[in-house]
């Protein structure tokens, strides 16, 4: 911990926090009802956070759809640090640090591509595409050194990489559970995703695009689920959507009014909408919003499809799972049934940027795509409706816990004494929330398994 209370000293604004930062200090922040407001402001928690959870924790990065042949890859920046996926010749997928070994440039430009070899544009070094040096402009300058002894440590690094249902997900850190053990059950929600799929196949498409929000990186995450919430923040997109949809003008998008009018459901509905939580800080809401029509002909032709390829029992089941905001702690979250991943990166103590990606079903119809990207754009779009209302509290809530008030944030609703299971409870619970900070002490701490 030297390192963490080395940067404590030269900040002048932590001169009254506690003279370490050992694991007695940091459980004393997490009470089994509560935490010390400074786990969202304290700028040396948050270093500490990138370390000890996101370099520790499996982070998704792409899908295998973006690489679909040998040599394809995608560049990406993780945490900060330059990344390329790239599929090799055998078709196994291999993630790379984007660095040369020699000065330290980023090697791969550009955002996708298909190379057999990568070149870095500063002194000439040739990698093979999976990293392994290649080629060295006047090699004999290295006889007898580092580099011609050992020149197996002199490739492009590879990053501790995984897949799962084509997810493709990345870990800094070299120990830890392996991907599988990492998801739990909670890999349920990949699993529906994929399975919609007539063909049970996905692939990227639709774009993606980022977002920068002024807020702490938990304050996000602890909205996923809140039912508490869409009544009080959402109500004046909700009374304009209803207004709209009363005046029945001709060209109005209904599908688009219907996502937001969802965030109007009285909180006796709220109460029924079942959260359920799983290990490592994971968690999944059920049944928030059913948009389909019945009698939609788009809808019959994917429904149709997909029971003809999976069979009516399995289809049946497959399509009544409805899940909504999937949250992987710590850095991913997931719709399955509007088929987006968003991926969660903390810029600063008081800074978020969320990467939002849109996939698509093979074997569905295109029409059903578009309506996917459209459900994107009315609820994450800068530009929405429904976004700027959640903005505006998360502000409010930054803002509010840099007061010198009451240091704690509640989290009451629904507790009680000896409360640490992982039961399915409601939308209007804070368990999914206190789940969260049984995992962040876990990993603050150096427990997490």
């Amino acid at each position: 911990m030297k390192s963490y209370l080395a940067v404590r000293k030269s900040r002048n604004s932590l001169s009254k926090m506690p003279s370490n930062y050992d694991s007695t200090f940091i459980h004393s922040l997490v009470r089994p009802d509560s935490v010390h407001g400074s786990v969202y402001t304290d700028p040396v928690l948050f270093e500490m956070e990138i370390d000890l959870i996101f370099r520790r924790s499996w982070i998704y990065i792409g899908h295998v759809s973006q690489v679909p042949s040998a040599g394809d890859y995608v560049t990406a920046t993780l945490l900060g640090q330059p990344v390329v996926v790239v599929r090799q010749e055998k078709g196994d997928i291999r993630v790379l640090h984007n660095r040369c070994p020699h000065r330290g440039a980023r090697v791969v430009a550009g955002k996708a591509g298909t190379a057999k070899r990568f070149s870095c544009m500063y002194h000439g070094w040739t990698f093979r595409n999976d990293g392994s040096l290649l080629a060295i402009p006047c090699r004999d300058n290295y006889a007898g050194t580092e580099v011609a002894n050992n020149s197996g440590q002199f490739g492009m690094s590879p990053v501790r990489s995984a897949e799962y249902r084509g997810f493709i997900f990345v870990n800094l850190s070299d120990t830890g559970p392996d991907l599988e053990t990492f998801l739990g059950d909670a890999r349920r929600a990949l699993d529906n995703m994929t399975d919609r799929s007539p063909d049970s196949e996905l692939e990227v498409a639709g774009g993606r695009y980022r977002a920068v929000y002024d807020n702490n990186w938990k304050i996000y995450l602890e909205n996923l689920h809140d039912g508490m919430h869409p009544p009080f923040v959402h109500g004046s997109s909700v009374d304009a959507s209803r207004q709209v949809a009363a005046n029945n003008s001709a060209g109005v998008d209904h599908f688009r009014l219907n996502v937001i009018q969802a965030n109007g459901q009285s909180l006796e509905d709220m109460k029924e909408l079942e959260v359920s939580c799983y290990a490592h800080g994971h968690s999944d809401m059920r049944g928030f919003r059913n948009p389909d029509d019945e009698d939609d002909p788009m809808l019959q032709a994917y429904w149709s499809a997909h029971a003809e390829k999976h069979g009516e029992q399995a289809s049946a089941e497959i399509l009544n799972t409805n899940l909504h905001n999937v949250s992987l702690y710590p850095a991913t979250s997931a719709h399955p049934r509007f088929l987006q991943v968003r991926v969660i990166t903390p810029l600063a103590v008081n800074q978020t940027a969320i990467d939002i990606q849109v996939l698509r079903w093979k074997g569905a119809p295109e029409e059903l795509h578009h309506r996917n990207i459209q459900y994107a754009n009315t609820v994450h779009s800068l530009s929405s409706m429904i976004k700027p209302d959640d903005l505006e509290a998360y502000q409010r809530i930054q803002e509010g816990l840099a007061s010198s008030g009451d240091s704690s944030v509640s989290q009451h609703s629904k507790f009680t004494d000896g409360d640490n299971d992982r039961a399915p409870d409601s939308a209007l619970s804070e368990r999914y929330i206190r789940n969260q900070y049984r995992a962040w002490l876990e990993y603050m701490c150096g427990d997490a398994a």
